[in-house]
């Protein structure tokens, strides 16, 4: 059980069970050691508010080793989930619970074999227990009944990357695991076979089913969630107070208790947070517009380099009755942005973010 954190959030905040809890310092366990937190980008504090940097003894070489995977391995997690959830922020939320689950569970682990498989397999649960949460499971089972057989289809003609990772979306879970893991991170049948708990005679079956459906699909197009106005009215009405740095005009559209977490940083009430003061401070010039990222409608911070205004992170708000009752801001996940198809301005200014996007594939200014 993982003890009373100190600097980062309180105890049962909103995020209990998430990887951000790896962030926060503990004590008397091997899992607040400062290497591991430094390691991130992070040092512990204490509630006396003195930073922990002494050595505490020797590291198991298992928490080093899942430290150094994680840093090479965790874009790839990410960009998988993103897939397989049809979502680059739900991707990076689902990444969050598998790497906690796993820290949890490295006792348990044959260090013998490779920790790259091990935490993909985890994801992989964490991805459809995500998507069966959300109702796919009766999709998925409505698929399996189906014939076992149909006309192969040759893996060359479907393309690899951005193509298959957008039409893989339209296959049921299993199918659109095995198309992702075989066809675009290159695993064997047999190490698919293990993650995804079949047999290699199974995910045969799945790549065949799958490959076949993709090559009759149609070119994908952008997907689009629903809106309601509600949500639209205060994603702009924040983006322009933020912009402004209006920041009495914003609070009063987030509710009292309402929780922030910033990813790997920090979860709990963001009236604990110096929120609002870190992006104040920062020196590079910065502003907030409103995009559809993947569709979803969220919030996007750019920053400007030289003439030229380029996304940098994106964050995500609840809102319940005309209030802001939870912020995710995924300033420190770099990758999430990069892994997203299409980012689609809207609402902006002619002449000041049409440029801001020539590196981004698939992003596109609406005004």
């Amino acid at each position: 059980m993982i003890g009373q954190p100190s600097g980062y959030a309180r105890k049962g905040d909103a995020t209990a069970g998430t990887f951000s809890k790896i962030m926060r310092p503990v004590r008397n366990q091997v899992f607040s050691r400062p290497r591991i937190l430094e390691s991130f980008g992070c040092v512990p504090i204490h509630m006396n508010g003195k930073s922990v940097t002494d050595p505490i003894g020797k590291f198991d070489a298992r928490y080093i080793a899942f430290i150094e995977t994680i840093a090479q391995l965790r874009p790839r997690l990410h960009r998988y989930c993103s897939r397989m959830t049809g979502s680059v922020m739900d991707g990076e939320d689902v990444v969050q619970d598998a790497l906690f689950e796993a820290y949890r569970k490295l006792d348990q682990y044959d260090e013998s074999r490779p920790l790259g498989p091990w935490l993909f397999r985890i994801a992989h649960n964490r991805c459809i227990d995500f998507l069966r949460r959300r109702g796919v499971r009766v999709e998925a089972e409505t698929a399996a009944i189906g014939p076992d057989y149909v006309m192969p289809a040759d893996p060359a003609l479907l393309g690899v990357g951005r193509a298959v990772e957008q039409l893989v979306m339209s296959l049921p879970p299993k199918e659109r695991a095995c198309v992702l893991l075989k066809d675009v991170f290159d695993y064997t049948l047999e190490e698919i076979a293990e993650l995804v708990e079949s047999t290699v005679g199974g995910v045969k079956a799945a790549l065949s089913r799958g490959r076949s459906k993709l090559a009759a699909a149609p070119e994908p197009v952008t997907s689009h969630r629903e809106v309601s106005p509600e949500l639209s009215q205060i994603l702009h009405l924040y983006v322009d107070r933020f912009n402004e740095r209006d920041w009495d005009g914003l609070r009063k559209l987030i509710s009292a208790d309402a929780q922030l977490r910033v990813i790997d940083r920090f979860a709990g009430p963001i009236d604990e947070a110096p929120y609002f003061g870190v992006y104040g401070r920062q020196v590079v010039p910065w502003r907030l517009a409103v995009a559809e990222v993947d569709g979803e409608l969220a919030i996007v911070v750019l920053h400007q380099h030289e003439a030229e205004w380029g996304p940098y992170s994106v964050a995500r708000l609840e809102v319940i009755d005309q209030r802001v009752v939870r912020i995710m801001d995924y300033a420190h996940c770099p990758w999430i942005l990069s892994a997203a198809t299409t980012v689609v301005m809207t609402g902006s200014s002619p002449g000041t973010l049409q440029a801001a996007y020539p590196e981004q594939p698939g992003a596109r200014n609406t005004s």
